[in-house]
């Protein structure tokens, strides 16, 4: 009975399922990615410094991406995006990248910074210094590598590592089986960002008496962060550090102000800058305007301005100078000060003056003072680094864990105590006295919650401008100096349009997508699987009758059997 009923079966085949199905649903199978999630898969890229100073191009030029994913190590580069991680890539390999043409590179950072050896953080920021060195015309991106990340670098490694097989057939099953990926950046073209301003926060500290004619002493520090990629510089020591000094300080000489018994006769003048890793643009900015202001600036006539940047590491305090100071000048007298507060506080902490003339030929400024001594303004700079050059100046991999607490808190006491002792005139060897301490202590919570909110986003300056989420951070800083500080107030400013100072470009964030590609000769080993198959199906169905007829036949004859 069961097989007399096989015709309405087959009838029901030819009638009620679709020839297509019969097609297709077998080739979807055999093409679908092994794991859905690496078939197409989105995550955020930070694309390469990309700016021009004074005129002169920097970094990276291009952003678009749309090619096959290669490895270091491949046999070419050409026309493929080369994805490495940073700790293995070297400037040798990528002057190769460059060389063969690449279209692009995708570098990978490791998610725990704290993990790497020291000598993998050297490797890093030299590579980022040799990098930013010159104009690179080929897009370059870093992303963090996450663990859907790593099984994509470990496919494409696999599929583009050039390893001879054993034997033809295995060389031709691997070429098969390798599965590469497509990366592409949808947002890939570049352009000036527009409304680019720059901020500059001040306040100040008026001294008892006619503000106009008591001395003036200027504290600066920059806030914003420069690294590889705008999207990864956090910054924590440079200047991170400063800042949460500078602010540190305000708090605790502001209640030497607010009391009559104490409140001395000097102003104090604060400034948090803006654009400082773009050769100290907002700092030439405020000079210029209080220089030229008509409104009674004090900063003509200061005794001297002391910047910060960089204090919270070493057992050393260097004093930067373009010119040392004369003997007995304001800025001598604080120097030996501070020397002598140190050694009487803190005997581990050397402090020293470094000399180093102003080089107007160079392009860069070396340090903040700099743009104060070519006023003629009396100005240096104190920070742990001895060179303008060391590398942790400028890179990502200034984070939080660099900056060592104890270190900032005891820089901060040491940069206060000696300011107390020149403003009320206690700096003879006689007169010891401490004046930050006890209930003026500094507090160490204050500048952990300061180096916490500083670096738990990236500060360059491109990312601070009027459009971005990390513009509130300027205006956290403005409330909290006016927290402190009088007459506090924010002054910005933008790029001279027809001869700009500074250009920033766009993208600096964007999402890169990985796409699972395979080969091309798998298109041509697929082209003949899928006419094979497309062959046998046709014969089956224009020879159904004989099919059916066999399959009767054969059914009957296991049917007399049994």
């Amino acid at each position: 009975m069961f097989f007399g009923d096989t015709d309405g079966f087959f009838e029901i085949i030819k009638g009620t399922v679709p020839f297509y199905t019969i097609v297709f649903i077998p080739l979807f199978i055999l093409i679908s990615p092994m794991t859905p999630v690496l078939g197409a898969h989105e995550f955020t890229v930070y694309r390469m410094q990309h700016f021009d100073l004074h005129g002169t191009p920097h970094g990276c030029r291009s952003a678009a991406v749309n090619m096959e994913a290669r490895t270091l190590g491949s046999q070419t580069y050409t026309r493929r995006c080369v994805i490495a991680r940073l700790r293995d890539l070297t400037h040798a390999h990528f002057e190769e990248i460059v060389q063969q043409g690449a279209g692009g590179l995708l570098a990978l950072l490791p998610t725990n910074y704290s993990s790497l050896k020291p000598e993998e953080k050297q490797h890093i920021m030299e590579l980022e210094r040799s990098l930013l060195e010159e104009e690179v015309q080929i897009p370059v991106y870093f992303s963090i590598e996450t663990p859907e990340l790593t099984e994509i670098y470990r496919n494409v490694q696999k599929s583009s590592s050039g390893k001879q097989a054993a034997s033809a057939a295995e060389e031709l099953w691997g070429t098969l089986s390798a599965s590469g990926f497509q990366l592409v950046v949808s947002n890939g073209q570049t352009k000036a960002q527009s409304d680019i301003q720059v901020t500059n926060i001040q306040g100040k500290l008026s001294g008892f008496g006619i503000e106009e004619q008591l001395p003036t002493i200027v504290l600066v520090a920059h806030y914003d962060t420069y690294g590889v990629a705008p999207g990864l510089a956090y910054g924590a020591d440079s200047n991170g550090s400063g800042v949460a000094a500078l602010l540190e300080l305000a708090r605790l000489l502001s209640r030497l102000y607010t009391s009559s018994r104490t409140h001395p006769r000097f102003n104090l003048v604060f400034l948090l800058s803006g654009a400082g890793k773009f050769n100290f643009q907002g700092t030439k900015k405020w000079i210029e305007d209080n220089i030229d202001s008509s409104e009674g600036s004090l900063l003509p006539d200061a005794l001297y301005t002391l910047c910060l940047e960089s204090l919270g590491s070493q057992d050393e305090l260097n004093l930067h100078v373009s010119k040392p100071p004369k003997e007995d000048s304001p800025g001598a007298i604080f120097f030996q000060e501070l020397q002598r507060v140190g050694k009487m506080l803190y005997p581990e902490l050397n402090i020293s003056m470094v000399h180093k003339k102003i080089n107007l030929a160079e392009e860069l400024l070396s340090w903040e003072h700099e743009r104060f001594s070519i006023r003629r303004l009396q100005a240096f700079t104190l920070s742990h680094f001895r060179s303008p050059k060391v590398l942790g100046r400028s890179s990502i991999m200034d984070r939080r864990e660099k900056v060592d607490l104890e270190k900032l808190a005891r820089n901060v006491r040491v940069i206060g105590e000696a300011l107390a002792h020149y403003i009320y005139n206690l700096t003879s060897e006689e007169q010891q006295a401490e004046i930050i301490t006890e209930g003026m202590s500094v507090q160490k919570e204050f500048l952990t919650a300061w180096l916490d909110h500083l670096t738990s986003q990236p500060r360059s300056a491109q990312l601070l401008s009027a459009s971005s989420p990390s513009r509130s951070l300027v205006l956290t800083l403005e409330q909290a100096m006016a927290r402190y500080l009088k007459e506090v107030k924010a002054t910005t400013f933008h790029p001279d349009k027809r001869d700009p100072e500074f250009v920033f470009y766009e993208p600096m964030t964007t999402s890169m997508n990985a796409y699972s590609v395979k080969p091309a000769v798998f298109d041509i080993f697929l082209a003949i699987v899928i006419s094979g198959y497309l062959c046998i199906v046709y014969l089956i169905v224009t020879n159904f009758h004989r099919v059916e007829g066999t399959l009767k036949q054969v059914s009957c004859q296991k049917f007399k059997h049994t």
